[in-house]
Parts: structure tokens; C-alpha cells; sequence
């Protein structure tokens, strides 16, 4: 295991990993379904406002951005992509007047990702305290 892992309380690591993997599951899941493209989202994206040939190239950007995440060494590279990432879909969807809902998950979910990224990494929790 690396040294940022190994550096937070057993606990709070546990905590850390749990949160990050069910944002990063998520995304994955997302990624993988833009790369195979079923109906359900090819509808969405056109409805989004985006053409049908963006679809696959959303998909492997965020998956490159989660996998990113998910790997140790490079997990703050990951979050900050992802977070442009989803920061593009708040935009999307307020540029498009949706819902409260579509609105706040990705803000909730990148959220996730960086308090899993928190609570795991203690130079991060260095870099940004909470408290003095």
C-alpha cells in the first residue's frame, strides 16, 4: 500500500475508500455505458443538447479521469479532472433549465470524491485544513 493510505487512521481510511469508491462506481458505470451506447443514452445526450458522436469520447474521458482517481499515486489528477468533468454537467444541466436533482448529484458526487481523497490522504488534509 502506498504512504498516503497507510498515513490516515485505519478508520478514517476505511471511511475514505468507501466514499471515493461508490463516486468512482458510479462514474465507472457511467463511462462504460457511453462507450457502449444503448438507447437510453444516446436519447439523454441528444436531448442535453450534444450530438450522438460526443458520446463515446465523454465516456473515455471520464473513465480516464476515474481510473485516474482510483490509482494512488495519481488520485488528485483524477479528482480534479473529474470534477471538470462533472462541473460540465451542472452547466449542461442549468444551461438546459433542468432540476434541483440533475443539478446537485454531480456536485454530490465530486463532493465524494474529494472527501474520500480527504479522509484517506493526509498531505491533502495538510494542504487544505479544516481546521487550525
Amino acid at each position: 500500500m502506498s504512504n498516503e493510505l497507510n498515513s490516515a487512521p485505519k478508520n478514517r481510511r476505511w471511511i475514505g475508500l468507501i466514499i471515493g469508491s461508490l463516486a468512482s462506481l458510479f462514474l465507472l458505470i457511467d463511462g462504460v455505458m457511453k462507450l457502449i451506447k444503448p438507447r437510453l443514452v444516446v436519447e439523454t445526450t441528444i436531448q442535453l443538447g450534444y450530438p450522438e458522436s460526443v458520446i463515446s469520447s465523454l465516456g473515455i474521458v471520464l473513465l480516464a479521469a476515474t481510473i485516474l482517481y482510483l490509482i494512488p499515486r495519481t488520485s488528485v489528477l483524477g479528482a480534479i479532472l473529474s470534477t471538470g468533468y462533472l462541473g460540465g454537467a451542472v452547466a449542461t444541466h442549468v444551461r438546459i433549465g433542468g432540476g434541483a436533482f440533475p443539478i446537485l448529484f454531480p456536485v454530490v458526487l465530486a463532493a465524494m470524491l474529494w472527501l474520500g481523497l480527504y479522509l484517506r490522504d493526509e498531505r491533502l488534509r495538510a494542504l487544505v485544513p479544516l481546521r487550525s
